[in-house]
């Protein structure tokens, strides 16, 4: 018998589908229910190697954390890798497949995929007690609704009842709710049980009448309210979506354990991916993470990191338009310290040859590490354990780019030359004892008298994070008539609500 199982859908992108469903799997699990997460199509930039070596979403990975299981491809069976503006990478049961563009996919072979993803559903419900689906985007756009197979294609043809979930802090959250329903078929709608509100300031009884209103409108009741909190967005899906210059990662206020602090510059390189590198950063006390994208704002940081990206040769090219690959090799040849990660660490190199990637063939790196890097058409995907700096170290690799490392003094399979370090390891900084003694290294050759905490832990920072998403849901929803969806299904007697979809 198949177990239980919830859509969370959105009325738009970053309404906060990622952290309500984290959010509800860590009430279940708490609980004692065994529950898994489901995303069957992600587009992100984020991704996370599975202990068999597959390759999905870090919002997934994020989400078996609050399930507390280990995650695996069956809870992201495909996932799109964008590489510019029209094209991805499809990657396939944690395997990639080849680039295709937004047509090509939504023109035949997402249809195609449907019977992959019902199938690795299915074996998951047939697991767990209940599987918390995410939806992408929102539910009713409707120029792809025909070929849909992660929100209600997923939800029809696997019966799950679905809550929609709305941003009340960007406004109009009102009209997306009913705009959301209205747009749907009828067959759909019967589906869509009722509606979560998320990011509320201020006090719930003003907002009452609006739900009734909203009740009587659509016959659909709201499950919950949640309030705003800062420091939730973990592992974001599909990048940065503000203005990255002078943005400043979210982290603890706490103030540092030394006399100074230290500033930690991150270039907003294009298609940067696994930017989630430097939240362990962020996460130390005394710590102030930032991304930037001018030369200037390198001047005053004591470590500028260079993280991955999908395209290593259009961001080494950003790099030089920019003035910031001068600024790197100034830095490098005054011994001020520089990290590059993947992509960042391929920059850094003397030449990479790209048949693969951006297909460009030569072309000079930054010079400042001696390795040499050709792209290879298999993807490494692992999970490598080392040694750096007298610490154990923990990683993960996505990358087709193989590097020759020529010299230098070796550091986590890339190299090191005086304060310059490179390695294809993401996940690296989550490690403890190393990112204090990797911090300890910076502050002494930038000249700060900061002092790591010693008793910061990423992963305990985590875990209360998710526990933190998890009392959201256990104090503001209703969570006895969220279980009846799970087990149960959407209510009958839903109403239809004009016009539906368009013929």
């Amino acid at each position: 018998m198949s177990g239980g199982g919830l859509l969370v859908a959105g009325t738009t992108s970053d309404a906060g589908k990622s952290v309500v469903t984290a959010g509800i799997c860590r009430w279940l699990v708490r609980q004692g229910v065994k529950v898994a997460p489901f995303k069957a199509q992600n587009m992100s930039l984020n991704s996370f190697v599975t202990r068999e070596g597959a390759e999905i979403g870090r919002a997934q990975a994020m989400q078996a954390q609050a399930c507390r299981v280990e995650p695996t491809a069956l809870m992201n069976p495909v996932l799109l890798k964008p590489g510019g503006e029209r094209s991805s990478q499809v990657v396939l049961m944690g395997r990639p497949v080849g680039e295709m563009s937004a047509r090509g996919y939504h023109g035949g072979r997402q249809e195609r995929l449907l019977g992959t993803v019902l199938d690795c559903l299915e074996r998951l419900r047939g697991t767990y007690d209940a599987v918390i689906c995410e939806g992408a985007g929102s539910p009713a756009e409707i120029n792809l609704r025909r070929t849909d197979i992660v929100n209600m294609g997923i939800a029809r043809n696997a019966g799950l009842p679905v809550l929609v979930v709305g941003d009340i802090d960007r406004g109009g959250v009102f009209a997306s709710f009913f705009g959301t329903v209205a747009l749907l078929s009828p067959e759909d709608q019967k589906l869509v049980a009722g509606f979560l509100v998320n990011k509320f300031r201020g006090d719930v009884s003003l907002l009452e009448p609006g739900l009734e209103m909203l009740h009587g409108l659509t016959g659909r009741r709201t499950y919950g309210v949640l309030p705003f909190r800062h420091g939730l967005g973990i592992d974001e899906e599909d990048g940065l979506r503000v203005s990255l210059r002078g943005t400043v990662r979210e982290s603890q206020v706490a103030a540092p354990v030394g006399e100074d602090v230290l500033r930690v510059a991150v270039c907003a390189v294009p298609l940067m991916s696994n930017f989630t590198d430097v939240d362990a950063l962020a996460a130390e006390p005394g710590v102030v993470v930032r991304f930037v994208d001018r030369p200037e704002e390198l001047a005053d940081a004591d470590l500028v990191v260079v993280p991955g990206t999908r395209g290593t040769v259009r961001a080494l090219e950003w790099l030089r338009e920019r003035g910031l690959a001068d600024a790197l090799r100034r830095r490098a040849a005054e011994g001020r310290p520089v990290l590059g990660i993947c992509g960042g660490f391929q920059v850094l190199g003397e030449h990479i040859e790209d048949d693969v990637e951006s297909r460009r063939g030569q072309v000079d790196g930054l010079g400042v590490l001696p390795v040499r890097v050709r792209f290879a058409r298999e993807k490494t995907l692992t999970r490598p354990v080392g040694e750096a700096l007298g610490e154990t170290v923990e990683g993960y690799e996505i990358h087709h780019g193989v590097a020759e490392v020529l010299g230098g003094e070796a550091f986590l399979d890339g190299c090191r030359v005086g304060q310059t370090w490179g390695t294809h390891w993401h996940g690296s900084l989550e490690s403890d004892a190393f990112r204090r003694a990797f911090l300890r290294e910076v502050a002494r050759a930038a000249g700060r008298r900061f002092v790591p905490a010693p008793d910061t832990s990423f992963a305990a920072l985590r875990e209360e994070q998710l526990d933190r998403l998890g009392d959201l849901i256990e104090q503001h929803a209703d969570t006895d008539a969220l279980w009846r969806l799970i087990e149960s299904g959407a209510p009958t007697g839903l109403p239809f609500i004009p016009p539906g979809a368009p013929a």
